[in-house]
């Protein structure tokens, strides 16, 4: 199959590898230019969205946030542009965009219906697993699309991820992605909290860490963000800012559908008071460098 890819980052450039391994076609774009890596293995260069949309069945994007797949789909070269338009097509020859990056499920559904209007279909597919999820083929994915469409693209979804969910209509997968990220985000705080209570306490945080991962607290965040903690390794991982614009999506929901989330909003001001601080492209984890200044105490 013929396949597009724009957006070659931490996450894009190892999923796009892992559809060049399953035999696919690879046309790819970046703003910031194809990686040689992928152009080695085959993968071919594109100059814009329209000309990787001019040649790929299934055009995947995989962007940091809504503005920036608005201007790849819509925008001066964009991939609309390049879309063959049929409205008479077969529901198994209409080509179809899958939009992998964290965005506002409001706007997602407008995209799609603007993409629905050129008789191409439209999914989005937002994922949980970071770039080591992306580089193993073992992200989780939350689909937002019409079953038929769902079965079309799933056997190429089943090269990047190994839990695939078909969600509901466009917009849910985005739906449930924001959901993740509250959880997420929230469990990382606590981890903190905990790490840094235990820490200034006079207990080894290692040890704690050890013991609370065979008890009920146990969770992937605690294994992997708590170690991230203790160890100071805030790079590379899950940008801060990312994951505070994820919260942004979460807080303007939940004011459109009189959802009070204060502990989302709480979180968020502290990502908000990390990234003040220089830590914007550092992991998620590196939130707990503000609890240790409120508590003048560094875990240790």
């Amino acid at each position: 199959m013929n396949i597009g890819f724009i957006g070659l980052g931490i996450m894009g450039k190892p999923m796009a590898g892992n559809l060049i391994k399953g035999g696919h076609a690879l046309f790819l774009h970046s703003r910031s230019g194809v990686p040689q890596e992928l152009l080695g293995q085959g993968g071919k260069a594109c100059s814009s969205p329209s000309e990787v949309a001019e040649n790929a069945d299934i055009i995947f994007t995989m962007l940091p946030d809504t503005p920036d797949v608005e201007r790849v789909l819509f925008g001066e070269n964009g991939l609309v542009h390049g879309l063959r338009t049929d409205l008479n097509a077969g529901t198994s020859e209409r080509r179809i965009v899958v939009d992998m990056s964290s965005i506002s499920p409001m706007e997602t559904r407008v995209f799609a219906a603007r993409i629905n209007q050129l008789g191409c279909d439209y999914v989005d597919a937002p994922v949980s697993g970071g770039d080591i999820g992306a580089k193993n083929a073992t992200l989780t994915i939350m689909v937002g699309a019409t079953k038929t469409v769902f079965e079309r693209v799933k056997p190429v979804l089943e090269l990047l991820g190994k839990s695939i969910t078909l969600i509901g209509s466009n917009g849910a997968g985005q739906t449930c992605k924001i959901a993740n990220q509250i959880i997420v985000a929230l469990t990382i705080e606590a981890v903190g909290e905990a790490l840094l209570f235990a820490s200034k306490a006079g207990a080894d945080p290692v040890k704690v860490r050890e013991a609370l991962m065979g008890g009920f607290a146990s969770s992937r965040v605690l294994e992997v963000h708590g170690e991230r903690m203790i160890k100071r390794t805030f790079e590379p991982g899950f940008r801060i800012d990312l994951h505070q614009k994820d919260l942004s999506l979460a807080l303007s929901g939940g004011r459109a559908l009189g959802v009070s989330l204060p502990n989302t909003a709480a979180t968020q001001e502290l990502f908000n008071a990390c990234i003040a601080h220089g830590g914007a492209k550092q992991d998620s984890s590196a939130v707990v460098r503000i609890l240790e200044k409120l508590a003048n105490h560094e875990i240790q």
